[in-house]
């Protein structure tokens, strides 16, 4: 028998250096009973709720997070991710409670009714979904835009929904009816963003241009209600809107049925500073604040107004207009007089952030202090406060979130000695990192870092940067040591020597250097200190992208832009070998521990492997799917791992020329990466800004299961983007079913299946049972079935509903959708009996109505079920008449248990309320004594 090989399995074990990603949007949530303390914020597949630390986790799987929003109740988080999927998270547990599968594309709009029990959600599949939160299930599907959907907004007081998209269409859902009734045609360009403003009677539109659109919103009900008073006169636009007819006279496409429900028409439109699009539109919860920023650093807040105010206003204007007329002897000034929109919507401040500005979210307290939190293109959480009291408003930086992360991609890494610190470089800093405790215990400014390394001892570190400089740092200190001119060009690679006494830099002028570590006398200090000394250079032809040394020190391999390998020997500098047959230049490579094996990885996307004796070429081997950036040998071995621009990390044998592992987790391009001394730790960077740590376990890895796990992920994903079943009947209309066939749903059809299947087995056998105790005349033991026994000697059809209730209830329809009509019968007969009994009535009614839907056809030509469906309507009557008596009941209690404590607090309050009034006259007679005495 041959033994295989047996690997050891790295896994992943901490994501870190990531304050927030910039794919998703911030929400401000409240942890602790405190609204809007802490900030929710996509970090790659997890979420991040940060205070002025981080103090919740809520972990994902491996998708990455594309959409926030919190329930109006503070408890808990629903979470998009770019497959499709939407998860809700408990914000006190931190645990996912339930998981919504029905979109094939990323989640791009999350909104909450104001209640939080429905969830609805948009994606760039181009549909809408309407979710059950309570019964955790899929309500129904809308089907209308033509492009992704950018905002979903539910109206409070209506059962109405309102969805923008990149179409350049906004289309209104009346959710009773299930259907589109009015599609708003006034844009050119995308609609970005969207808000509800003025107690949901004008709607907001931000597109591709500077132009806020107005839209004034009349519910035809309150039109016709005589006892409706007159609607304000503030239907004027504002003086520097743009009015466009041809707009204004095609803004419906629908005009009959829709006009009983709402009439939608522009007004006007408030100008913004930036030009660009709008990337987010928002509104505070009380609909007060307005705030929108483009693809610059700047956010616009403006102050709308409510009806009280806006009357005052306009009381005030017609005061000053009497007046004028008056002096001026004209009569009638009140049918000119009405309120521009710039006067309703008027711009309060813009708020300029460090960078460029993905998202925000805001909250206005009650002693009407604004909070505004910025999530930054540059890794960067930034809050903001505003005093909207104050003549002028002023917003000030209250906090920012940095120290958990570089601004900038990093692009190098390197380990300790002694494998403990890691240090990361980008282009503004370097930061030392505790591996255990994953804090940054140093950061250091420094020029656009591309290499780097540890200086033997691990108290300083050297930075090869993009203008050509070599900058030595203390770590002691955390400062800046020394900065040499190494090269004219940029700094490519930098290799210690083995020896330990020197280093070797290569660059963008076509040469390689030499430089030798030495002591020098420091003018500020007794002691010497650490410097660096240049003593040879190797001129080449070609720009130099990458150097390293043979273990031995007497070869120096290096990487040229014409695609080949050079090496030299190091004491004469005499050329051995050339190493050619990539394609493309040749960006990383790495010599194995005992200076046999050379292993170069390409921008051609391939690694080869070469022996340094004669310089063949091993093999050649098809690597990642786009750029391989960074190869590395694990210490003692002729294992190597590759990082490449499709956001892999493999891991690959030498020797027998195979794919061991693929560790996923980055999405996007992985710059670089680094392996600890002792090989049990591979650190990474990616350009998703976050760094990840992945440890060496004691788990075997067998290279047969690890294909076989593969060809099953394949399998999954195969399955989720087939065509979806088609129900009988029904056509492709504006509405469908609200989940989709993934292999949880198929998983689950199977498990219902089996136990039908056992249920008709125990039937049979319980039939030739009884028969052979007749046959006996005695009763002969029945041999029960180990499943059974296992749930506790219970019947088949138990064992049935047991199953039954086990399949979630987000997957419940999917799964009976995939369930073929031969078991349908069954689970009929069953459903009556267990519905006679009372168990489970609200479950086993959503499901055998949904089974009557789609199979009615063949349900109905089936005399064998007649009898069947009689019984369930008979059964099913009574028992939900029941549980809507109990519910009644319940419901009747609950509101009378209000009333009476309604009725105490309105007591307490009112005494209260008599307090505070005898103390406010007490200080203002105070007050007014002590004015007195002043006079005198």
């Amino acid at each position: 028998m041959v033994l295989t090989r047996q690997y050891l399995r790295y896994a992943p074990a901490a994501l870190f250096g990531l304050v927030a990603s910039a794919r998703g949007n911030a929400a401000l949530v409240g942890l602790r009973g405190e609204r809007g303390c802490c900030v929710a914020v996509p970090a790659c597949e997890h979420v991040f709720v940060w205070d002025t630390r981080k103090v919740l986790i809520l972990k994902g799987l491996k998708q990455e997070v594309s959409c926030l929003c919190p329930s109006p109740d503070g408890l808990h988080l629903a979470v998009g991710y770019e497959d499709g999927s939407i998860r809700t998270f408990s914000l006190l547990s931190g645990e996912a409670n339930v998981t919504f599968n029905g979109h094939k594309a990323a989640v791009t709009a999350l909104q909450y009714d104001h209640l939080g029990g429905r969830l609805v959600s948009g994606s760039k599949d181009t549909d809408v979904i309407v979710w059950d939160v309570i019964n955790e299930s899929g309500l129904y599907r809308l089907r209308g835009h033509k492009d992704a959907v950018t905002q979903v907004l539910f109206l409070k007081e209506k059962n109405l929904l309102v969805t923008s998209g990149k179409d350049t269409l906004v289309k209104w859902w009346d959710l009773d009816t299930q259907h589109c009734f009015k599609t708003l045609v006034g844009h050119r360009t995308e609609v970005w963003g969207m808000a509800l403003i003025s107690e949901e009677k004008r709607l907001i539109t931000g597109s591709a241009d500077s132009e806020l659109r107005v839209w004034d919103i009349t519910y035809i009900q309150e039109v016709k209600d005589p006892d409706e008073p007159e609607s304000k006169k503030s239907k004027g636009s504002s003086p520097g809107a743009e009015e466009n007819t041809e707009e204004d006279e095609t803004l419906e496409l629908d005009e009959c049925p829709e006009e009983r429900l709402i009439k939608c028409s522009k007004v006007g439109s408030i100008m913004r500073e930036g030009r660009d699009r709008v990337v987010t539109l928002a509104t505070d919860q009380t609909g007060k604040i307005l705030a929108c920023h483009g693809t610059d650093s700047v956010l616009e807040v403006f102050s709308v107004l409510s009806e009280e105010e806006v009357q005052k206003k306009l009381e005030k204007k017609m005061k000053k207009a009497k007046k004028k007329a008056n002096q001026n002897s004209e009569e009638e000034p009140e049918r000119s007089v009405e309120l521009s929109l710039r006067e309703e919507i008027q711009r309060v401040t813009n708020i300029r952030a460090s960078s460029k500005i993905k998202s925000f979210d805001l909250i206005l307290s009650p002693k009407g202090e604004l909070k505004i939190v910025l999530l930054l293109q540059n890794n960067i959480i930034e809050s903001y406060k505003l005093n909207l009291s104050a003549q002028v408003p002023q917003a000030v930086c209250a906090s920012k979130i940095t120290i958990g992360g570089h601004r900038s991609d990093v692009r190098t890494l390197a380990f300790s000695s002694d494998n403990i610190a890691i240090l990361s470089a980008a282009a503004e800093s370097v930061k030392i990192w505790n591996r255990s405790t994953l804090q940054c215990i140093r950061t250091m400014d420094c020029e656009y870092a591309l290499c780097s390394l540890f200086v033997p001892g691990d108290r300083q570190v050297i930075i090869g940067t993009k203008t050509g400089k070599l900058q030595l740092y203390d770590l002691a200190s955390g400062s800046l040591m020394e900065t040499l001119d190494g090269h004219d060009g940029a700094v490519w690679s930098i290799a210690l020597s083995p020896d330990q006494r020197g280093f070797v830099t290569g660059g963008a002028n076509k040469c390689v250097k030499f430089w030798e570590f030495e002591l020098v006398k420091d003018e500020s200090s007794v002691q010497k200190r650490l410097s660096m000394k240049h003593v040879r250079i190797l001129q080449l032809d070609e720009d130099v992208l990458c150097v390293r040394y043979s273990p031995n020190q007497k070869l120096l391999a290096v990487s040229l832009l014409d695609c080949t390998v050079k090496i030299f020997y190091v004491d004469t500098l005499k050329f051995f070998l050339s190493l050619y047959g990539h394609k493309l230049p040749v960006l990383c490579m790495d010599i194995s521990y005992d200076g046999t094996l050379i292993a170069t990885g390409s921008a051609d996307r391939n690694v080869k492997i070469w022996g340094l004796d004669f310089g063949d070429c091993h093999r050649s081997l098809f690597a990642h799917d786009d750029s391989v950036m960074y190869l590395q040998f694990v210490p003692k071995s002729h294992l190597f791992f590759t990082a490449g621009k499709d956001g892999k990390i493999k891991q690959w044998d030498a020797d027998k020329f195979e794919h061991i592992q693929t560790l996923e987790g980055h999405h996007q391009e992985v710059w670089c990466l680094a392996l600890s001394p002792n090989g049990d730790y591979v650190v990474s960077a990616s350009h998703d800004k976050s760094l990840r740590l992945w440890e060496r376990t004691r788990e075997p890895l067998v290279l047969e299961e690890e294909r076989e796990m593969q060809r099953e992920a394949e399998y999954e994903e195969s399955v989720a983007k087939e065509e979806q079943p088609v129900v009988a009947g029904e056509t492709q209309g504006e509405t469908g079913l609200a989940g989709k066939k993934t292999i949880e749903t198929i998983k689950a059809a199977e498990r219902i299946m089996e136990a039908i299947e056992l249920y008709r087995e125990e039937m049979a056998k319980l039939k030739e049972h009884k028969a052979i105790c007749k046959a006996a005349g005695k009763e002969v033991p029945f041999p029960v079935n180990p499943i059974l026994r296992a749930y506790g000697n219970i019947t088949p059809s138990a064992y049935v509903l047991e199953v039954f209730k086990k399949v979630k209830s987000s997957e419940l329809e999917e799964s009976l959708l995939v369930l073929p009509f031969s078991y349908v019968p069954d689970l009929l007969r069953l459903f009556n009996e267990y519905i006679h009994l009372g168990s489970e009535v609200e479950l086993l009614c959503r499901a055998l109505l949904f089974l009557l839907k789609i199979h009615f056809g063949q349900i109905t030509s089936n005399h064998m079920l007649v009898t069947v469906i009689e019984n369930l309507k008979k059964t099913t009557i009574s028992r939900v008449s029941e549980a809507r008596d109990v519910l009644g009941f319940n419901m009747a209690g609950l509101q009378y248990l209000k009333r009476e404590i309604e009725a105490k607090d309105e007591v307490t309050f009112f005494a209260d309320a008599t307090d505070r009034f005898e103390e406010k006259k007490r200080k203002r007679k105070k007050k007014e004594k002590e004015k007195m005495v002043l006079a005198v």
